[in-house]
């Protein structure tokens, strides 16, 4: 939510801020805007509502003299409409300021500092100007910690004093920023993929720290008494810029979907140690399997849906309790969980500040905590006791593939792990279950190589304002993926159910063409699923079947039949996301929606 890039150095600052900010496009906005430091020290806004093409457009029109420092800022609304006053820098006085996040005071300041008369916009954001202007006497550190003294929120904020020219002044609190110093001028950003372009070397911002970016330099102060001065732990991207770029296909969803097997065998094939789960490397000891009574699994969207997948298939094996919670309910409950707990948390991007809060719950309940994350020195992935990297690389399309599988994998490995250290698993039973799981990764080769055909399945979809999911067992779980992928990036209303629970009230809602998307592929339940199916088309449903390719179907059950790879029924989960992932595409494209960019959604959800 929301994107932050700032520069400072020898070259045109304009371009760098706005070629930035198309790259943090993926992570949703509504509004865009640059603030520049001019040559004669004099501060110049641009800021424009829609997309950022409407901001360079602007730009190109009326900034026409140079500037070698600036912080640009894309916008998701929380505080006040979209509009071009709301968007971000905001100025007030001599600061120039930028925010993810949420203040959540922001009222009670504005009281306190009697701002009600001197306020222009609607945002908690400007707030957080005006009372940094107050507080600002000269000395940009000591300005600062005293704001963040008086704020409660999340925040990531890039500020520059119009009597500082040159120097770009950043903190943190939850949000995330990285940010680099290079040849070529010290840049901040919210996103590794503003800064790709520039240089391969970057931080994380350490949280309770003040970044201070001149030309060719970047300080890092603690926010102490005597701001003491340190240096931060330096990291190296994994991945070139061509794994942030579209390379030729038309949408990055779609590349995504194809690099979903790579990025399997990238996460498996390492921690394969004569056949059997080796987390040594990443210092992921046995000794937390071996103790912990329980596992609770706490995630958001996608990657909760990874963990109900997860559950379904180690708790028969485990024969211990294993819980899946959603990240922003837990955090608010009192959960069940101790020093004999252990608790996997599951986030993409490693900021999901709901998923963080939950995170750090856990450890005042004193449990073990497991990340898996995608994205290394990530807040999650700093503080969770182990950290089980996927290596799915970038992921810029809104809509969570790679991810999704890639989770499943690590979940899947650490499943095997479990069992083999608890003697629930021999070793031969851990080599075929590893052996099962590189099996799924040809079986989604082949559904890809299907795209064209899954891609007129979904034009029977399109014209519907619903469409419903059933499956039984591990296929209830793969459905609920399945219909968040598509309502996300269609928009057509559709919702998972558990077949068995048609007949409680669901099966109300099936009429005549009604899209149901059915998945049979678990054998132990598969009669019962396709009586279900069977209940649905004798009321009219339209039936698009995803089963075996040795399954035995009716010549008249479904309208469409979606053939997947005979994979054991415990990883058929891989190439039937493929399939959803697929038909959830073709809608949104058929629909001539933005596929990679779907509306009010953001990639890393960074504020409640």
């Amino acid at each position: 939510m929301c994107g932050i890039i700032g520069y400072t150095g020898p070259l045109e600052a304009s371009k760098i801020l706005l070629e930035g900010l198309a790259g943090l496009e993926y992570r949703g906005y509504d509004s865009a805007g640059i603030a520049l430091c001019m040559e004669d020290s004099k501060i110049c806004l641009a800021k424009k509502t829609g997309k950022v093409k409407n901001l360079k457009d602007y730009c190109n029109q009326q900034i026409t003299d140079s500037s070698h420092c600036g912080i640009g800022h894309t916008r998701w609304a929380t505080h006040g409409g979209v509009t071009d006053t709301n968007a971000h820098p905001h100025q007030a006085g001599k600061v120039i300021l930028i925010h993810n996040g949420i203040i959540e005071n922001y009222h009670a300041l504005t009281e306190e500092f009697h701002l009600e008369n001197e306020l222009i916009s609607q945002t908690d954001s400007e707030v957080a100007a005006r009372v940094l202007n107050r507080l600002y006497e000269g000395d940009p550190l000591a300005a600062i910690r005293k704001l963040i003294e008086l704020l409660d929120g999340s925040f990531s904020f890039c500020i520059m004093f119009e009597d500082q020219p040159g120097a770009i002044y950043a903190i943190r609190n939850v949000s995330p920023l990285v940010a680099a110093s290079t040849p070529s001028g010290s840049l901040i950003a919210s996103d590794l993929t503003a800064l790709i372009p520039y240089t391969r070397n970057y931080f994380v911002v350490p949280e309770q720290h003040i970044v201070k970016l001149t030309p060719y330099k970047v300080h890092l102060y603690q926010l102490d008494d005597t701001f003491t001065k340190t240096y931060p732990e330096m990291m190296t991207v994994n991945w070139n810029m061509d794994a942030a770029m579209k390379n030729g296909f038309p949408h990055f969803m779609l590349k995504e979907i194809h690099e979903q097997p790579d990025a399997m065998g990238n996460t498996i094939l390492p921690r394969i140690n004569k056949g059997l789960p080796d987390f040594s490397e990443d210092k992921i000891p046995d000794s937390i399997f071996e103790t912990c009574s329980q596992v609770q699994i706490i995630a958001c969207g996608t990657a909760m849906h990874a963990g109900m997948v997860a559950r379904a298939i180690m708790q028969p094996v485990l024969r211990i309790p294993i819980t899946v919670s959603v990240a922003s309910e837990f955090r608010y409950e009192e959960p069940l969980i101790d020093e004999k707990s252990l608790v996997i948390i599951i986030s993409q991007s490693g900021e999901t500040i709901d998923t963080l809060a939950a995170l750090r719950l856990a450890h005042q309940c004193k449990s073990t905590t497991l990340a898996v994350v995608n994205v290394k020195g990530s807040t999650i992935a700093r503080e969770s006791d182990y950290v089980f990297y996927t290596h799915a690389g970038p992921e810029i399309a809104v809509a969570s593939t790679k991810a999704y599988s890639v989770q499943l994998a690590a979940l899947y490995m650490i499943g095997c792990r479990m069992a083999l250290v608890k003697g629930k698993y021999t070793k031969e039973q851990a080599v075929s279950f590893l052996g099962d799981l590189l099996d799924a990764i040809p079986a989604m080769e082949t559904m890809i190589a299907q795209k064209e055909s899954i891609g007129n399945a979904a034009s029977h979809i399109i014209h519907s304002p619903d469409a419903f999911f059933i499956g039984r067992g591990l296929d209830y779980a793969f459905s609920l993926e399945g219909a968040l992928k598509l309502k996300e990036i269609s928009y057509i209303h559709s919702e998972a159910y558990a077949a068995g629970e048609l007949k409680h009230g669901t099966i109300a809602l099936i009429s005549d063409q009604v899209p149901v998307i059915a998945i049979a592929t678990q054998q132990h339940v598969y009669s019962k699923t396709i009586s279900n199916i069977r209940e649905v088309k004798a009321r009219g449903a339209f039936i698009i079947l995803l089963a075996k390719e040795s399954a035995v179907v009716d010549d008249h059950l479904a309208d469409i039949c979606i053939r997947i790879p005979d994979v054991d029924d415990l990883f058929t989960v891989f190439p039937i996301a493929v399939v959803l992932q697929l038909i959830a595409y073709y809608a949104s494209l058929k629909k001539h929606l933005d596929v990679d960019q779907p509306r009010n959604l953001a990639k890393s959800v960074t504020v409640e």
